[in-house]
């Protein structure tokens, strides 16, 4: 079926950007490889299903084992980052959301035994739980101890040896059900139904739904999901009361809106300038349909976002070198390029901001000072609370706190705080997880190379010994520990890794990070038929946004620099 403008606006799922090749970036198709799998039976099966396989002889070490000895610390010994805020790390979620969402398997059951995967530490498919070592800090250790993980969804077909094309195994691979493109789905969605779903149709404004219950100080707020859950009822288990009202979770084009509300935040200033500039282009073209008003204002919050992120957001993360190499000057769409995201991108490399993350979500009030009436809140209990946006002053506080308080430090010996990984999901979880251990045991399922194949990917010095993986980490004591949990540094698994890099000058990420990151984004530009931020003619408008988000200058700090 033909889809209506497809040469003047993008569709929401992103088919047809290419003409030759109209999956190519779409939503729901598979993540890219840019390295062989490396599944133990050469199909589906993760790195780490069978207990005594043997890599570079030795067996890997457990995910929250290494999360103990290398990843964890206290609150008390963070860092702040002396340049940039945490605007930049919610910044980065927000930008990631926009490019990936890998869905885990649809069943809570194995598919062989039925045994339901939270209740169970057996591995079957699509159970892969993470195993609890010997003497853990928090959790029961023993034969029976994990933490529930199921794998992620394949893709139609592949992961099984009956799927054979010219004798070859179909193997395994992850989906991306969101578009490769920055394009901003995460505000509008990435399928064509629910994009419409999330537009207001009852008039001719062009605008996007806003809650119709609830106001901030006389702004809109997101609508509320129709969906059915519990997911956000946490404001009794945190409160510790009852009888309180709860609220619905926020809806929007992603589905991890409710994630924290740092995140809330952002997405409640993309809606509000969407709708302003659907406004805007009315007063400007009152003949002008709904239709064209809702894709004209899309286009330019596209065009946003994109300068936003190529300009203002990555050199800072990826440093100047790797920007100059890979996203310097703009040489023109490709047909030929694939812009599917990367599986190693998506499972590894992009959640470099997990330890960026502060222990606190900020609110300030209107001096930049700490909030007097709406504290700054524990991360743990800033997770799916869109009552705390609805009930505790709104989205002003946070976005202060946003652009005035800074990001944590990366530091070898101090990677990721004890939120993340002690009490992650604590009120919505059978049990707290630890997003460290996640990152990996996610690696394993989706089978990636460890670090060495993917320093060679880019052309960077892959370490044989404790000597030179010390040399490359400048540092002969993170070195050793973790040559004691992997053997060899080929078996480190690609995030920690990455992680673990010093940074490159004038980034916050180390060499094998900057590559990845800035690959990727070389070909979503370059492989992005829909470039609105060179077609985009209207820079007061996008001055008037930044002016919005990044209004810090007069507080002595910059956002992104």
């Amino acid at each position: 079926r033909t889809t209506p403008n497809v040469n003047k606006y993008r569709t929401a799922n992103g088919v047809c950007n290419n003409r030759k090749n109209p999956l190519l970036g779409a939503a729901n198709t598979p993540l890219a490889r840019w390295l062989p799998s490396i599944y133990e039976d050469g199909i589906s099966q993760p790195v780490g299903w069978n207990p005594g396989r043997l890599y570079n002889g030795v067996i890997l070490p457990l995910v929250r084992l290494v999360s103990n000895r290398i990843v964890s610390t206290k609150d008390a010994d963070i860092q702040a980052d002396d340049e940039l805020t945490h605007l930049v790390t919610f910044f980065g979620q927000w930008n990631d959301h926009d490019l990936s969402f890998t869905p885990s398997s649809p069943s809570i059951r194995s598919f062989s035994s039925g045994i339901n995967c939270d209740a169970s530490c057996e591995r079957s498919e699509p159970c892969f739980p993470i195993r609890i070592p010997l003497g853990d800090p928090r959790l029961p250790s023993g034969r029976d101890s994990c933490l529930p993980m199921f794998r992620s969804a394949p893709t139609c077909g592949s992961g099984n040896s009956a799927f054979m094309f010219g004798g070859v195994p179909n193997v395994r691979q992850q989906i991306n059900s969101l578009t490769a493109f920055l394009d901003v789905g995460q505000l509008y969605g990435s399928d064509e139904g629910f994009a419409r779903e999330l537009r207001d149709l009852s008039n001719d404004n062009g605008f996007l739904l806003v809650n119709d219950r609830f106001q901030d100080n006389g702004r809109d707020l997101l609508p509320f999901t129709k969906v059915a859950s519990n997911m956000c009822s946490t404001r009794n288990h945190i409160l510790n009361t009852t009888g309180l009202p709860e609220v619905p979770c926020f809806t929007a084009g992603d589905v991890r809106v409710d994630e924290n509300i740092a995140l809330t935040s952002l997405h409640t200033v993309f809606l509000r300038e969407h709708n302003r500039l659907a406004r805007a282009l009315r007063l400007l073209n009152p003949h002008w349909s709904s239709e064209t008003l809702y894709q004209e204002a899309r286009k330019i919050m596209g065009a946003y976002h994109q300068i936003i992120v190529i300009r203002d957001y990555l050199q800072h993360i990826v440093g100047p070198e790797a920007m100059k190499r890979k996203l310097g000057t703009y040489p023109g769409y490709d047909s030929s390029i694939d812009p599917s995201i990367a599986n190693v991108f998506a499972t590894a490399a992009y959640r470099f901001a997990h330890v960026t993350i502060q222990p606190l979500v900020f609110r300030m009030d209107e001096n930049f000072q700490d909030h007097p009436q709406f504290p700054s809140v524990p991360l743990y209990e800033a997770f799916f609370t869109p009552w705390r946006v609805v009930f505790e002053g709104g989205i002003d506080p946070l976005i202060r706190g946003l652009i005035s308080r800074p990001a944590k430090l990366n530091q070898q010996n101090h990677m990721l705080v004890d939120a993340l990984r002690e009490r992650l999901f604590a009120f919505t979880s059978q049990i707290a997880m630890d997003l460290g251990s996640l990152n990996m045991q996610r690696s394993r399922d989706h089978a990636l190379p460890g670090y060495n194949a993917w320093r060679r990917f880019c052309n960077l010095t892959a370490p044989q010994n404790k000597a030179e993986l010390a040399a490359v980490l400048k540092n002969t004591n993170l070195a050793q520990r973790l040559i004691n949990l992997y053997g060899h540094p080929a078996n480190i698994d690609a995030w920690l890794g990455g992680v673990a890099e010093p940074f490159v000058p004038g980034g916050r990420v180390g060499p094998l990070f900057s590559c990845l990151i800035a690959t990727q984004f070389q070909k979503i530009r370059q492989g992005d038929r829909y470039r609105d931020d060179d077609r985009f003619t209207c820079p007061g408008l996008g001055l008037y946004f930044l002016s919005q988000l990044y209004k810090v200058e007069s507080y002595g700090i910059q956002a992104f620099s």
